[in-house]
């Protein structure tokens, strides 16, 4: 039976030495997720937009099942903002939290077309003053759909990073900062979907599948999971069952 790996050091670094496996890590998150991509279905910004709010505990698989009739009945902002919302919250029900989604898609359309002639703005400024949008989702739309890079945190990003040795902090905003201290603005974008996949696919909240990890060999968080590599290939997620909840 071969030895585990050796646990790199996860306390203080060097900024040197914390770039270098930073982007160590980073290079081998593109080698093991290199078709790692935004997995909402979406066509424009605002279908974008839309449908990155409606994630919000919600899977991309439900998402996807919802938006395309949801586009299908409101085609651009000005229906959006003119939309029943008994109709609305009826479409996007099954998503959770519809109400108060309800109220971010009503107010963020009605926003758009008020302020920016119904089309989303490509700004991070402006985005994060539309209801309901926060950097979260002004980073996936930006990043996704305007191709300006940006860092995503949403939960499986913070965990990885904290579980990385990236950064000490909880709060999104300064984990953002963080990781885009560690890596060129170029890869921003990619990383946060390499990131994702691996989130959702093996490194789970709970029981991460550390004996199948094909960071096992440099990750400083190595053996919070299971670590015997039969335990731990029984633990991975497929594509199709990926969600946000873990």
């Amino acid at each position: 039976m071969s030895s585990p790996p050796k646990r790199p050091f996860k306390g203080a670094q060097t900024p040197t030495a914390l770039v270098r496996n930073a982007r160590r890590i980073g290079r081998a998150l593109a080698q093991a997720y290199p078709d790692a991509h935004c997995e909402l279905n979406y066509q424009t910004p605002l279908q974008l937009l839309v449908a990155t709010i409606l994630s919000a505990q919600c899977t991309d698989v439900r998402v996807n099942l919802v938006t395309p009739a949801l586009f299908a009945r409101f085609p651009n902002a000005q229906a959006f903002a003119s939309a029943n919302r008994d109709e609305l919250e009826d479409m996007i029900r099954s998503t959770g939290f519809f109400r108060a989604k309800t109220n971010s898609i009503l107010g963020m359309s009605q926003a758009v077309c008020e302020s920016y002639g119904g089309e989303v703005p490509d700004r991070l400024d402006e985005l994060v003053k539309l209801p309901g949008v926060g950097r979260k989702t002004a980073n996936v739309v930006l990043g996704n759909a305007f191709g300006v890079p940006g860092i995503t945190v949403d939960t499986h990003v913070g965990r990885l990073a904290r579980r990385f040795g990236w950064t000490q902090n909880d709060d999104a905003v300064k984990v953002e900062y963080d990781i885009m201290a560690l890596f060129p603005k170029k890869d921003w974008t990619p990383l946060s979907h390499r990131m994702i996949f691996h989130g959702r696919r093996c490194c789970f909240a709970r029981r991460p599948a550390c004996g199948a990890c094909p960071l096992a060999q440099m990750c400083p968080s190595y053996g919070e999971g299971p670590t015997d590599p039969e335990v731990a290939e029984k633990l991975l997620k497929p594509a199709s069952s990926v969600g946000v909840s873990q």
